[in-house]
């Protein structure tokens, strides 16, 4: 089981003023107990159930393009980008950068979209559900398009490019990592297995369910399910220790999952995070 640290609270005792030093700390302190993935939140309010939507949250790439000059080996992605935030040439285009200037450690993490409430705050078009999944199949094509050795014209029934032009190209080939969140049977899991290199599930007793779900899907588009990399996220508190992670990791891991992404609530301190990841992973490899 491989450990993800996914950053969704910047709320720390060390205050905005001190954030970019405080996260910088961080990410580096992650790298140090051998956490090999860093992720952040593609949201501009924090999200209920983490804090107050006024409390602090970071913009995504801009966060990721910080985090590459402060880490040296973890692979970094958004868990995950929602589909509606930017138009799908510039958001290849911007992984694709933040790709090459990390030497190849920044992928894709897309999802269908789900916060309306932020989305009517800030002015974001917020499509019904049916158009929102065929936005994110077709901006999904572009950027595999984009990362393709193809530049010509892209016609579907949102989108349309006239030229996939995407120089320079991505260090990692055939493509970067590329992530898709959610686990709705029909249309999320099926473009899993049709295009993604991982699926991320929120840990819960239907699980194993969508793992065999996402199997069928597999077997109906000829594509080999071990070729996906299976990933949940658990959050932890305050109250959390190695020993309470381990056992929700074990059982996670005992599922069909391969690597777990972990993210705090209300944990001021983040180095707190990154020691009960440590100890959690600690704990599993003594067995």
């Amino acid at each position: 089981m491989e450990f993800g640290l996914h950053i969704a609270d910047f709320t720390w005792s060390t205050g905005p003023a001190e954030l970019g030093p405080a996260l910088a700390r961080h990410v580096r302190n992650a790298e140090s107990a051998g956490i090999e993935r860093i992720t952040v939140m593609d949201h501009f309010w924090q999200l209920p159930g983490i804090g107050p939507v006024e409390h602090e949250m970071l913009e995504a790439y801009a966060t990721l393009g910080f985090l590459v000059a402060h880490t040296e080996k973890a692979l970094l992605h958004t868990l995950v980008t929602g589909v509606i935030y930017r138009e799908p040439a510039l958001l290849a285009k911007t992984v694709t950068t933040l790709n090459v200037l990390s030497g190849g450690r920044v992928g894709l993490g897309i999802g269908a979209a789900w916060n309306e409430e932020e989305s009517a705050g800030l002015g974001f078009e917020f499509p019904p559900v049916a158009e929102r999944f065929r936005r994110l199949e077709e901006q999904i094509q572009i950027c595999l398009q984009m990362w393709s050795d193809s530049d010509a014209p892209y016609e579907g029934q949102t989108y349309r490019l006239g030229r996939t032009l995407n120089s320079p190209q991505s260090i990692t080939r055939p493509h970067p990592y590329l992530m898709i969140g959610g686990s709705g049977e029909r249309k999320t899991l099926r473009m899993v297995a049709q295009y993604a290199d991982a699926c991320n599930i929120s840990f819960s007793a239907e699980s194993a369910r969508k793992l065999d779900v996402l199997r069928a899907h597999c077997e109906t588009v000829g594509r080999d399910y071990d070729d996906i990399e299976k990933t949940a996220m658990i959050p932890v508190t305050p109250a959390s220790t190695p020993e309470s992670v381990a056992a929700t990791v074990r059982e996670i891991a005992d599922t069909g999952f391969t690597a777990t992404y972990v993210f705090a609530v209300q944990m001021p301190d983040p180095a707190k995070v990154v020691d009960l990841i440590a100890g959690a992973s600690g704990l599993i490899e003594k067995g």
